[in-house]
């Protein structure tokens, strides 16, 4: 994910695996025979959670034979636990399921008045449906788009209409210490990435060396017409390089503080604005003005755009399915929440956290999932009131198998040990030189005291398997590479003899 410093995530949104037929760890489930474990996979699982970096701490693991649904291991599969980023495996396949693999966000400009020749006696209207993918350029085009109809001067204000979701700009428990982190963005209905990394609602702060030694570094900040207040305290000085921006509560103001060495490259930190409709609508005002179009009046907020507003131009993102790669690979925490605020307006008309996380229950529901035993308050999996069991999630890793956008959809999860961050995204740098490398497809989650992996790999003999591995309540930072040896375990382990066993995928 994203990952925002110490900030949490929750999402269980209210789905707890029945499990399995047996008696597993965290207590009995549904009368069904008990099976004996292979040997094998079981043993090196139970090694990989003997280390002692996991004392204290609550683990669940489940893994299934994805072609039979039978429960490979189970090691308080449905213990429910905080999924990190793991939510994400829930808000994206919801997306494509109830939005659709094609669906474009649409992002308008509108008039409202009288309109003479190139004069609109009235005001200009951006209005936003949650485009996750609306970068400087595509407001670039819509201004263009603007000019040519004729349009050059609006008397009255340019109208920033985020009306389409809901004005609450934070989620549930997200920790005030991380509002300034891109993971944490404000969410509306209208906003701005300043490039393809697609990180909603931040600005790059671009922090050079200066020419002259001992002199204040040089700064900019992107997108163009971001309308930032810049105090700059940071100096080109000596051979170490280590600058910090910070931006205050509530406020635009960025203080850049630190050091620069005179020959290094450029920094480039990432920070999340106060306000992302004004952001948006300062870009927006910015690029008419480059292509000739003058707005008179304010820039106004908040309003909702008559329904006879007429309409001068708009600019469709891209489809859904081309999000779901810098969505899953990148861990985008706000593009989670954009989405799953866009998933409450299709189903429920409302763009609001509470709309879309019922709407993703109903949809994994649908799957066969039970969602009564978890719960789920936010796209991304910041809130730490999130809580889904790891049975959940191999559950849910089989039956999304089904959908005919599947293949889209796996194959934006990162892959293990592919430098290219497009495909190896958050598991870019881990697993490397193992038999996991290239092989587990799987998804990233990572809080503080909370660490997940979940997804696929193909054991030997080519034994498709899927995999859920979450820890809670640990105090060492370093617990990733215990889920890594899980998977790598899993790629390795050699099939077991066939055996009746228990299918997790029964209720499917």
């Amino acid at each position: 994910m994203i990952r925002v410093r110490a900030s949490a995530a929750a999402l269980i949104a209210a789905l707890t695996l029945v499990a399995p037929p047996a008696v597993t760890a965290a207590g009995p489930a549904h009368a069904a025979p008990v099976v004996r474990e292979p040997a094998g996979i079981g043993t090196a699982i139970d090694d990989v959670l003997a280390d002692p970096v996991l004392a204290g701490s609550q683990v669940g693991v489940v893994v299934a034979d994805a072609r039979t649904g039978a429960t490979v291991v189970d090691r308080g599969g449905t213990r429910r636990l905080l999924p990190a980023s793991n939510a994400k495996l829930f808000t994206s396949a919801a997306a494509m399921s109830i939005l659709g693999p094609g669906h474009r966000f649409v992002t308008e400009a509108r008039a409202f008045g009288v309109r003479r020749g190139g004069s609109l006696d009235g005001d200009l209207h951006l209005r936003g449906e949650g485009d996750p993918a609306l970068t400087p350029e595509g407001l670039d085009a819509l201004a263009r788009d603007v000019a040519a109809s004729g349009l050059r001067v609006v008397t009255g204000d340019l109208v920033a209409d985020d009306t389409s979701f809901d004005s609450q700009r934070r989620g549930l428990e997200w920790a005030w210490d991380d509002e300034a982190y891109s993971g944490a963005a404000p969410v509306s209905a209208l906003t701005v990435a300043p490039d393809k990394n697609y990180l909603a609602a931040t600005v790059s702060v671009k922090v050079s060396p200066s020419p002259v030694d001992n002199g204040p570094t040089r700064i900019s900040v992107e997108p163009a017409g971001a309308r930032m207040t810049v105090v700059n305290e940071a100096i080109t000085v000596g051979n170490a390089t280590a600058i910090s921006v910070t931006r205050g509560h509530g406020s635009n103001k960025l203080t850049v503080t630190g050091q620069i060495a005179a020959k290094a490259q450029s920094v480039i930190e990432t920070v999340a604005v106060w306000d992302a409709t004004a952001l948006t609508a300062n870009v927006f005002d910015a690029a008419l003005r480059r292509h000739g179009v003058r707005v008179h009046g304010r820039i106004v907020t908040g309003k909702a755009t008559p329904a006879e507003a007429a309409l001068v131009a708009r600019h469709a993102g891209p489809p859904l399915r081309e999000l779901m790669a810098p969505l899953l690979k990148l861990s985008n925490n706000v593009m989670s929440e954009l989405l799953v605020k866009a998933i409450g307006r299709r189903a429920a008309g409302v763009g609001s956290w509470a709309a879309g996380t019922n709407a993703v229950a109903a949809y994994l529901g649908g799957l066969g999932l039970d969602t009564a035993t978890m719960r789920q308050v936010d796209g991304s999996g910041l809130s730490r009131r999130n809580l889904v069991p790891p049975a959940t999630f191999a559950r849910f890793l089989m039956a999304v198998r089904s959908e005919p956008w599947f293949p889209v959809w796996q194959a934006a999860l990162p892959v293990a040990g592919d430098p290219d961050p497009m495909i190896g995204g958050t598991l870019r740098n881990r697993m490397r030189g193992t038999v996991a490398a290239g092989n587990v497809r799987a998804k990233t989650g990572t809080l503080t005291g909370a660490a997940a992996l979940s997804g696929y790999v193909t054991g030997p003999g080519d034994r498709p398997l899927v995999f859920s591995a979450i820890i809670n309540n640990q105090l060492s930072p370093t617990v990733t590479p215990v889920l890594d040896r899980i998977a790598i375990a899993l790629a390795s382990c050699p099939q077991p003899e066939k055996r009746a066993a228990k299918n997790l995928g029964a209720s499917l």
